[in-house]
């Protein structure tokens, strides 16, 4: 996509300035790992991954990789002082159980109402994996999805409703891409956040389903701007 746009690093920062001090917060497989390493030293967050660790810190070192210490995605993390690591089993429990306050998800596609499609496409390429993506998406208090604002091919995936298979019904509360923040409301998408230099009738073009804006919609510069 060419225009101006936030580089990943800057859309995770954009989400982890959302997240409360103490909260507990999953990241899910792909882009939303990044969110990890870009937290404001001044803030607690409590890093939860699904495979079960708590107090999961960021990548580590080149040199410093542990093998035996990995997330979800079977990407290298490390382990904060007071971390610890347990059963799936017990993971899950966290999820389901009401005591994960935010998830930060990867998605092929989100509806108006809120509705998340990010576990099966319809590319065979691409065989569906769900992992633990509906158990978060209806166990954690807040679920944040962070994605692409449209597919490679200039596909929507902001759309009315999704046509991919839903994951959970109605979930989404934010939603971050390169180009835009955008949160569900009773009536539909509302944009907070706006990338420079990208105007609104180019937001909406890009978007496939109508789109509202905040009476204080913020900017946000890109890093080459």
């Amino acid at each position: 996509m060419s225009g101006p746009q936030l580089s990943h690093t800057q859309m995770a920062a954009r989400v982890a300035r959302d997240i409360p001090d103490g909260a507990y917060v999953n990241l899910g497989i792909g882009m939303p790992t990044l969110v990890g390493d870009v937290v404001a030293a001044d803030k607690e967050i409590i890093f939860h991954s699904e495979n079960g660790i708590l107090g999961m810190g960021p990548a580590p070192a080149p040199d410093e990789v542990d093998w035996e210490l990995i997330n979800a995605g079977k990407q290298p993390v490390t382990l904060l002082t007071g971390g610890s690591y347990f059963h799936h089993t017990d993971s899950f429990m966290m999820m389901r159980g009401g005591h994960i306050d935010v998830t930060v998800l990867g998605a092929f596609q989100v509806s108006q109402q809120g509705d998340l499609a990010n576990w099966a496409t319809d590319d065979s390429n691409l065989p569906p994996a769900v992992g633990g993506a509906m158990d978060l998406a209806v166990g954690a208090k807040r679920v944040l999805v962070l994605m692409m604002h449209t597919t490679p091919d200039g596909r929507h995936k902001l759309l009315p409703e999704c046509t991919y298979p839903l994951t959970a019904a109605r979930v989404v509360h934010r939603i971050y891409t390169e180009l835009a923040v955008i949160d569900v409301g009773p009536d539909g998408f509302v944009v907070v956040d706006m990338v420079a230099g990208l105007d609104r009738e180019e937001l909406q073009r890009r978007t496939g389903a109508p789109l509202t804006f905040a009476d204080d919609v913020a900017v946000l510069v890109p890093a080459d701007a």
